[in-house]
């Protein structure tokens, strides 16, 4: 699926509009350029590429294929205040975080009541711009007892997609529930009873 957004050029002290997004677009050998974008087009289409998604931007006559470098929000409203674009080239990788979709069914969660912890919630890949993808699917589904791990070396890669992580490195694990242990019960001391008395005897003053 092809993600395109459309840009305008943007004076240095214009004034925007409550539906407009300040950006820049950047990139190797490209002059830094202030744009604008549709506030509402950018977050729907944000939701949907994420970091690790090729997108198209058309600005004027001209497309440029962009990642989403840096989203900046504000800090009390968390609504977007300013987006960075860089422009990609095309033949050269790029790095990129890759998100994590687990799917599937694990019978040792499901049937033997085992907690499902992952390690990892997205991956540090690397690709040419045209390989990305905006998640890799794990298939939690051969999880079937507790201590059943899945590694890096067992992720599905799409084509053109190497990770920057140890293939030992664990992705998720199934871990069997902690049990709580029976602790003695200290009966709580009562208001006004008299304290204990010392078994050591008390010298007598004369």
């Amino acid at each position: 699926m092809e993600l395109k957004l459309t840009a305008e050029n943007r004076t240095k002290n214009e004034k925007l509009s409550k539906d407009d997004l300040a950006g820049i677009l950047y990139g190797r050998g490209l002059e830094s350029r202030s744009l604008k974008v549709k506030l509402n087009q950018f977050a729907k289409l944000f939701g949907e590429a994420g970091e690790s998604n090729l997108i198209t931007l058309q600005l004027e006559d001209k497309e440029f294929p962009v990642l989403v470098k840096t989203v900046q929000r504000d800090v009390l409203k968390n609504t977007l205040i300013h987006v960075d674009f860089y422009q990609v080239n095309m033949k050269e990788k790029v790095k990129a975080e890759i998100p994590l979709e687990f799917i599937g069914e694990s019978k040792a969660v499901k049937e033997l009541g085992g907690v499902f912890i992952s390690s990892l919630d997205e991956v540090a890949a690397e690709c040419l711009p045209g390989d990305l993808v905006d998640h890799i699917d794990v298939d939690i589904s051969n999880l079937n007892e507790f201590g059943d791990m899945i590694r890096i070396s067992d992720l599905k890669l799409p084509k053109g997609i190497t990770l920057e992580h140890d293939d030992s490195d664990v992705v998720c694990v199934v871990e069997e529930p902690k049990k709580v242990e029976d602790e003695p019960v200290v009966a709580a001391p009562v208001e006004g009873a008299p304290a204990e008395e010392s078994k050591e005897a008390t010298p007598e003053t004369k």
